[in-house]
């Protein structure tokens, strides 16, 4: 095997361990909290050592702002990939679909804790504050878009509809109906679609 072989088989094991990291966190975030989750629990959820653990990771802070910057790429990827023919919102609908389907999957919801203490340390990582503006930009050119087609009302503001999107990126009910209720994850779904799209008629 060549130096340059080894150094990429290397380098590909190197990001398949941090996949496994950033999926265990998301996993333990989801159950603990970001408080009662502590790097002890990441490495031994991987099955690696905690000196392992901090060669990708030096802090939870780090840890925890990495998995919400993977959620905003993947949210940013989806736009991404929409369809062409998809009206702006149809484009809303599917996005909070693949929010809502990461969520019921043990995922992160868009906003990711009420605590002061998260909030102030996303909002001191760069890399995790420059993907939200520009997955905020994007969305509120389609809220613009929206309105402009006659599919969202022009009387709500643009701050009042975007942050009811997000808010049902993170609404608990969605965790209620998976554990209490009968319905399948796709009813779930789209009854989650039909209550942000067109409410409690």
């Amino acid at each position: 095997m060549s130096i340059l072989s080894r150094s990429s088989f290397k380098d590909k094991a190197f990001k398949m361990r941090e996949d496994a990291i950033l999926d265990a966190t998301t996993t333990t975030l989801a159950i603990k909290g970001f408080d009662l989750m502590t790097m002890d629990d990441i490495a031994a959820e991987v099955g690696i050592s905690k000196p392992s653990l901090y060669k990708h990771f030096k802090s939870k802070e780090d840890l925890v702002g990495e998995a919400m910057i993977r959620l905003m790429d993947g949210a940013l990827e989806q736009l991404e990939a929409m369809p062409k023919t998809a009206t702006p919102v149809e484009q809303l609908k599917l996005l909070l679909e693949w929010a809502l389907r990461v969520r019921l999957t043990g995922g992160l919801p868009f906003l990711p804790s009420t605590s002061p203490h998260v909030r102030n340390m996303l909002t001191r990582n760069l890399r995790y504050v420059t993907r939200v503006l520009k997955l905020h930009q994007r969305l509120k050119k389609i809220v613009a878009q929206a309105k402009a087609k006659g599919e969202l009302s022009i009387r709500l503001p643009d701050d009042v509809i975007l942050f009811s999107f997000y808010a049902r990126t993170c609404d608990p009910s969605v965790e209620y109906l998976q554990l209490y209720s009968k319905l399948s994850t796709d009813a779930i779904v789209q009854h989650m679609l039909q209550v942000c799209f067109e409410g409690l008629k």
